[in-house]
């Protein structure tokens, strides 16, 4: 039996990194899979990957940051398999500027994505996991970098804060109102993902190095590294897991 057997999960952002690593974990161990994505050719090779090794998925083109959308996404889910168990919070978008010199609109691109589209999706995720009325789990991707600042990244730094104590918030909403749904929050250090390398490859000689370095393991983590954390979240195992910060980090939190 697989960890998440009978489970439907729905995922943001599932097209790459995290969230398709997480999609294909999840469908291994038991869970039917919507894939959701603003780029849906991507959420289509992503669900064709994890269909073409026997297991069920299904990809929906989703904007995180319009509620018109996550209400049409959830809807096509509910039509598909008729319940939803385990939402995985995990689009967002990275960019740098500190709180002196960015400007007002950098900052709500920011926050639509990484707060806003976190905010509609665990309201979309309860609403639709109330009508379910089976035990659910809502996972939110937060990162180190909502646990400390750093100089450079204001209004990302911001975002992730804001999904920690958001997450915190829709936990204890959850249990005062008796209902059988979990919300976490993950918080990742420095994953080798498409976008961060892309990232690491524009910085200037040897920052590479020193952000690896900052990681006291010695190297960046994998995808699956947090996929084992999202599975866990999502099954049964952590049934006692509420308002949680699961941190994957290589040590980086730690020093």
């Amino acid at each position: 039996m697989g960890r998440v057997d009978n489970k439907v999960a729905l995922i943001s952002g599932g097209g790459s990194g995290l969230g398709k690593a997480s999609a294909g974990m999840l469908a291994q161990e038991g869970a039917k899979v919507a894939i959701a994505d603003i780029n849906l050719e991507a959420a289509q090779q992503a669900a064709a990957e994890i269909s073409s090794a026997g297991d069920e998925a299904l990809a929906l083109e989703l904007d995180v940051r319009s509620e018109a959308s996550w209400h049409a996404c959830i809807e096509q889910v509910m039509a598909r398999y008729g319940k939803l168990n385990i939402l995985m919070n995990n689009a967002g978008v990275v960019a740098g500027g500190d709180v002196e010199n960015s400007s007002l609109e950098e900052w709500h691109k920011i926050m639509s994505v990484n707060l806003d589209g976190v905010f509609l999706g665990t309201q979309c995720g309860i609403r639709a996991m109330r009508e379910t009325g089976e035990p659910g789990s809502i996972i939110n991707m937060s990162s180190i970098e909502g646990m400390v600042g750093h100089p450079m990244v204001a209004a990302y730094n911001a975002s992730k804060g804001g999904v920690r104590t958001l997450t915190k918030s829709a936990a204890l909403y959850c249990a005062q109102q008796r209902l059988p749904i979990r919300v976490n929050s993950i918080h990742p250090g420095g994953i080798s993902t498409p976008l961060l390398e892309a990232g690491l490859a524009a910085l200037p000689p040897g920052e590479r190095e020193t952000f690896v370095a900052e990681h006291p393991i010695g190297h960046l983590g994998e995808p699956d590294d947090v996929a084992y954390g999202v599975l866990y979240l999502a099954s049964d195992e952590s049934k006692f897991v509420l308002g949680a910060e699961l941190v994957v980090d290589g040590g980086y939190l730690a020093k």
